[in-house]
């Protein structure tokens, strides 16, 4: 084989050859573990990942496979100082040396002080601070800063510092505070019965629970045009004006153990009207015959008071009314059937008259009761005195701010 050469002045003028050159060895030995082998073949395979850590990962394979750094450089096609960076790297750092060495980056721009001054005009309320709006936004936020701090950040940086915090002040809330002094132990009772407990036994075989409730005015809007039906990149199309045919009540008893649910449709709500709704439970099987059936109800003025318990007790001996604490609904399971009415049968509401209505529900009970299960329902007790802990540390928090 025919070798040329070239003269190297460190050489002393004397003619280095080609081959000498590619034979010159690296003084970054490379040995892989079988772990460190497993991972860097990994890589080297992988179509999906980044490319720099596949070219890498095969400069390391190739280095530890005795190659040359440059063979290695003609073999993937990068120059030698690529491959000798990145054995040297990984000789001194194994697999954490292949990595992307930490970048300094643009100076900043905003100081800590900017950003903790943006965060703390974010949770304060704009009234507070004597600005005419009901809640901030981002823009509203930029501008208040530059004018109060003297802070330029733009609407989206300052979007970007808040949701590093997870802060969301153009979102709310609506909440309501206790205010029933018997509150734990009405909402003790009522989740003990969900879960299948009562004065701390568990609840029988021939035992029930219902929830009942209403859903009042439920209107008849004939709408002055047919809806349309969704079509090919089409929803479906409401008439927004709309004719007025009467409105009606819907009562519904729901089982909160067994998942089936029983209603009727009153012209409006009332003692009668829900004591129609309870005979029509308690006439029938299992209610009839069972041993005790639990009525959860809220506070409304069909059955309010100790006066229901008695006509509840009165008419049907095997039935007991439990109330909730006032402005409790949400521990009302037929709240959610309700919604589940609401988003499946009656929502967009396009009804020519109140039969109509009426024979919608009637239907949507047959077809719900034939498929339905008992909800999931997750909200204990343990999660119940948590809450009023946690009610109680905030009312004893705000106590100490008004008095200081």
């Amino acid at each position: 084989m025919a070798l040329t050469g070239v003269a190297c002045p460190a050489a002393g003028g004397r003619r280095v050859r080609h081959e000498d050159q590619m034979l010159m060895r690296s003084p970054c030995e490379i040995v892989l573990s079988d772990k460190e082998t497993t991972v860097l073949t990994g890589r080297a395979r992988s179509v999906r990942g980044p490319y720099r850590d596949r070219l890498r990962a095969q400069i390391v394979l190739a280095a530890a496979a005795g190659m040359a750094n440059a063979a290695i450089a003609a073999q993937l096609g990068v120059c030698t100082d690529t491959v000798r960076k990145w054995r040297r790297r990984f000789a001194a750092g194994r697999l954490a040396g292949l990595k992307d060495a930490p970048r300094s980056g643009r100076p900043p721009v905003f100081t800590a002080a900017d950003r903790a001054e943006a965060v703390a005009l974010a949770c304060a309320l704009p009234a507070e601070t004597g600005v005419p709006l009901s809640r901030w936004s981002c823009p509203e936020l930029a501008r208040e800063l530059a004018a109060r701090c003297q802070v330029t950040a733009s609407a989206s940086t300052i979007g970007r510092w808040l949701a590093a915090d997870a802060l969301k002040p153009w979102q709310h809330r609506s909440w309501i505070s206790v205010r029933d002094p018997q509150f734990a132990a009405k909402a003790a009772r009522v989740l003990d019965l969900y879960a299948g407990i009562w004065d701390g036994q568990p609840l029988g075989s021939n035992d029930y629970v219902i929830c009942a409730d209403e859903k009042t005015s439920i209107q008849a809007r004939c709408r002055c045009h047919p809806t349309l039906p969704p079509g090919k990149a089409r929803a479906m199309r409401v008439e927004h004006a709309y004719r007025r045919g009467g409105a009606l009540a819907y009562l519904a008893a729901w089982d909160v153990h067994r998942g089936q649910v029983t209603g009727r449709c009153e012209h409006t709500t009332g003692i009668a009207p829900f004591a129609r709704l309870v005979e029509q439970v308690m006439t029938t099987e299992p209610y009839a015959s069972a041993d005790r059936v639990f009525w959860i109800v809220d506070n409304g003025s069909s059955h309010r008071g100790t006066a229901s318990v008695k006509r509840m007790a009165r008419a049907w001996p095997n039935a007991h009314l439990i109330h909730l604490p006032r402005h409790a609904s949400w521990l009302d399971q037929a709240e959610i059937y309700f919604s589940v009415v609401q988003r499946k049968a009656l929502t967009p509401n396009d009804f020519t008259s109140l039969d109509q209505i009426r024979d919608r529900l009637a239907a949507f009970e047959t077809r719900y009761n034939a498929i339905a299960r008992p909800f999931s329902w997750k909200f204990t007790r343990d999660d119940l005195d948590d809450l009023l802990h946690r009610i109680d540390a905030h009312d004893q928090a705000q106590s100490h701010a008004l008095a200081a």
